[in-house]
């Protein structure tokens, strides 16, 4: 007998006015794209963003790798009950999460990608990579976004976003932008943050400037 699909989630409210004031104080350029997605799929934009903001605490949060391998067996754990059809710990992205894991079918090995990148950080250098493409996979899932010239150009997007300034960000983010013309709309709030890996943007500008490229299909 086949496995039946999780039965639908609903999220406490405090739940996702948590992860929304986490991503908005920790990552303020990718909360900004995440407004541009309609509702449901924002909400599931901003969990996956406060679950990855808490992946990548992990190196900060404890030196001791030991320590920083049990916190990330913690979230595999907490993913597999997200995906589940169970209730889900009571941790505000970790339920905010099971709504979105279970609304958008994300398949907990997706989930369980993430953490693995994050987890080659613990004593070494992160893959970017790994870690952007794992994320920006299930990005694509959640907008319901399936086409490849959409998926290269958020892969380009979320491995430059976890570099530092130099010319290996700067080809990924023109590679990003080379296919902007071949780009499903619907993916243009994962892509929008490559605005802010150009020239600087101010906190006044900033919002005009996204709102501005999201009419014209531009990033």
């Amino acid at each position: 007998m086949s496995d039946s699909p999780p039965k639908p989630y609903s999220a406490a409210e405090a739940s996702h006015r948590y992860v929304l004031d986490l991503v908005h104080g920790a990552d303020r350029e990718r909360f900004l794209g995440a407004l541009f997605a309609p509702e449901p799929q924002r909400r599931g934009l901003l969990a996956l963003l406060a679950f990855d903001h808490e992946l990548a605490r992990t190196r900060s949060v404890t030196r001791e790798p030991m320590l920083a391998r049990i916190r990330l067996e913690w979230w595999r754990e907490a993913m597999a009950e997200a995906a589940g059809a169970g209730k889900p710990r009571a941790q505000p992205i970790v339920d905010a999460l099971a709504e979105t894991v279970r609304r958008h079918g994300l398949a907990l090995e997706s989930l369980v990608d993430l953490i693995d990148a994050r987890e080659e950080e613990i004593e070494g250098p992160l893959d970017v990579m790994r870690a952007g493409h794992a994320l920006a996979d299930l990005e694509l899932s959640v907008l319901g976004v399936e086409d490849a010239a959409s998926r290269q150009a958020a892969h380009a997007v979320g491995a430059a976003w976890l570099m530092g300034e130099g010319p290996e960000r700067d080809q990924l983010v023109g590679d990003a932008r080379a296919l902007r013309r071949k780009v499903d709309p619907a993916a243009l709030p994962i892509l929008l943050p490559a605005l802010s890996l150009g020239r600087p943007l101010g906190p006044l500008r900033r919002p005009l400037a996204y709102w501005w490229s999201a009419r014209r299909g531009r990033y």
